[in-house]
């Protein structure tokens, strides 16, 4: 988890706007459950890929999703489009999406996003009541649980 925090520390000071969303985001709003991996929705410009690839370039990025592990300071070629990214690194996987199930796009995430400070840097994370409905929307069973246990902090908290 040190390592995510640390990564995510790292893309927070590369200039790219994102929102932290998936497991990680559940842990930043008390989640118990134990995330091994950084999910983050961003608009995946030229631009951004470039910039993601002068942050991560000694984390030795590798795409995780091809059977050859593709080296992403090669792949994709400069000016290409991307969608999705799914990377391996040496601190850790990180996955970058354009859009979220169940959610939309960026743009949409990023207008209800809560700021979290993590090793004192801002970032914009997915929305409690978002990431339920993202977990609901992935339908998957550890989803459905994280749903479940998300459900009962925003009850909590909104008897505070």
């Amino acid at each position: 988890m040190q390592s995510l925090s640390h990564l995510l520390q790292r893309l927070a000071d590369s200039g790219i706007d994102f929102v932290v969303i998936g497991g990680f985001a559940g842990v930043l709003h008390g989640s118990s459950l134990v995330t091994r991996d950084l999910d983050l929705c961003a608009v995946l410009t030229p631009e951004n890929v470039e910039r993601l690839r002068e942050t991560l370039k000694d984390l030795h990025p590798r795409h995780r999703m091809t059977p050859q592990q593709l080296s992403f300071l090669q792949v994709p070629k400069p000016g290409e489009t991307v969608n999705n990214l799914y990377l391996n690194t040496d601190w850790g996987v990180v996955d970058i999406l354009t859009s979220v199930l169940g959610l939309g796009d960026f743009k949409r995430l990023r207008k209800k996003a809560e700021e979290f400070e993590i090793g004192g840097k801002r970032c914009r994370v997915l929305a409690l009541d978002d990431l339920i409905t993202a977990k609901l929307a992935m339908g998957r069973d550890k989803d459905m649980l994280a749903a479940k246990e998300l459900r009962a902090i925003a009850t909590k908290r909104a008897k505070k």
